[in-house]
């Protein structure tokens, strides 16, 4: 964190707060003290940081976006994260993507390894591949932390994300919460058709917590998976519409990933009395589908936080040799409805 930025006082004021040199003011003195003490900074191991020539870098890996997707969120928790590490010659760098392609994943990670990097942020998307380059990372002794969802491996340094397992249990209980296993007859899952090689599935683990819930909670349920390509807007008119006609009476539906807007308008135009929809992630388009009463809740939580958090625990051990107090950092699940939304 900026100590003198927290304090309301110049860089220089700091230094001589720190080293005990130069006049200033009582009223200064005691807000820079109150900030370091606060940030749980010495202040000799602060001085040391504020002097040190080292530089070191964070390589962030995430998917390419465009305005208003997901991973635009998780861009802006890496520039947070970044305006706290460079006062400490710590850069950060951002090597993208496209989600649909392993092949581009694996350019992207040669081109990432280049520049020996002090430590990686990125989501798993593409499980062996991803696990082909943390084994390379832990070759090169570079800690990793996962944000969005993460491998079962032992060697990550943190994650930071949502809790996937739970929020899927969460989703189904939400979807057939005070319903009867007489009411919930049949469920709709709609997936996103990702790459060909079938090795990106972000959503394996909340689908598994769906999964066990309904098994537990409505064991005669039949569970229908929808495939739509995210890319072709009239090839998911296309597909909902051959589906629905074969199902006319579905009342449950669900998407797992950020992109439930991906289907609101089809909803919005068939519209079926008493239907519920849950989808993920509080973006513009989503929240408008749920003002228009299209989606009924969103599970969200505060995105940016992910990897703002994640570029700062790898701050922390490269300057402090400080491990985070957790190695699982769990978002909080918010429910959002039509009646809390403009609260968020």
């Amino acid at each position: 964190m900026d100590v003198a930025k927290l304090a309301g006082v110049s860089k220089g004021t700091v230094d001589r707060v720190v080293h005990n040199r130069g006049e200033v003011s009582q009223k200064s003195t005691e807000k820079v003290k109150k900030v370091i003490q606060d940030l749980g900074y010495e202040p000799n191991l602060y001085a040391s940081l504020l002097a040190t020539k080292k530089e070191h870098t964070i390589a962030c890996l995430i998917p390419s976006f465009s305005k208003g997707e997901y991973w635009e969120r998780i861009y802006m928790g890496i520039l947070k994260g970044e305006e706290s590490a460079r006062q400490f010659n710590v850069n950060v760098r951002v090597f993208r993507y496209d989600q649909y392609s392993s092949d581009s994943f694996n350019r992207a990670c040669k081109e990432l390894l280049r520049i020996n990097p002090s430590g990686v942020v990125l989501p798993p998307l593409f499980k062996n591949d991803t696990h082909s380059f943390t084994n390379t990372l832990v070759e090169k002794d570079i800690p990793y932390v996962y944000v969005d969802s993460k491998l079962e491996d032992d060697s990550y340094f943190a994650y930071f994300g949502m809790p996937m397992y739970q929020s899927g249990y969460l989703c189904a209980h939400l979807l057939c919460e005070r319903r009867t296993q007489e009411d919930v007859r049949e469920v709709t899952i709609v997936r996103v058709t990702r790459d060909k090689t079938r090795q990106s599935d972000p959503t394996i683990n909340r689908r598994a917590g769906f999964m066990d819930y309904m098994s537990e909670h409505y064991p005669d349920c039949e569970i229908h998976n929808v495939f739509i390509d995210p890319h072709d807007e009239k090839g998911i008119y296309t597909t909902l519409d051959g589906f629905f006609k074969e199902h006319p009476d579905m009342k449950y539906i669900v998407m797992f990933n950020s992109r439930v807007h991906l289907i609101s308008k089809y909803l919005s135009e068939n519209q079926v009395g008493g239907r519920r929809v849950i989808g993920f992630d509080n973006l513009d388009k989503n929240i408008d589908a749920l003002n228009d009463g299209v989606v009924s809740i969103l599970i969200a939580q505060h995105t940016e936080n992910q990897t703002q958090q994640a570029v700062q625990s790898l701050v922390d051990y490269l300057l402090m040799h400080k491990f985070p107090v957790k190695k699982e950092n769990y978002m909080h699940m918010d429910i959002l409805t039509k009646l809390n939304i403009d609260y968020y």
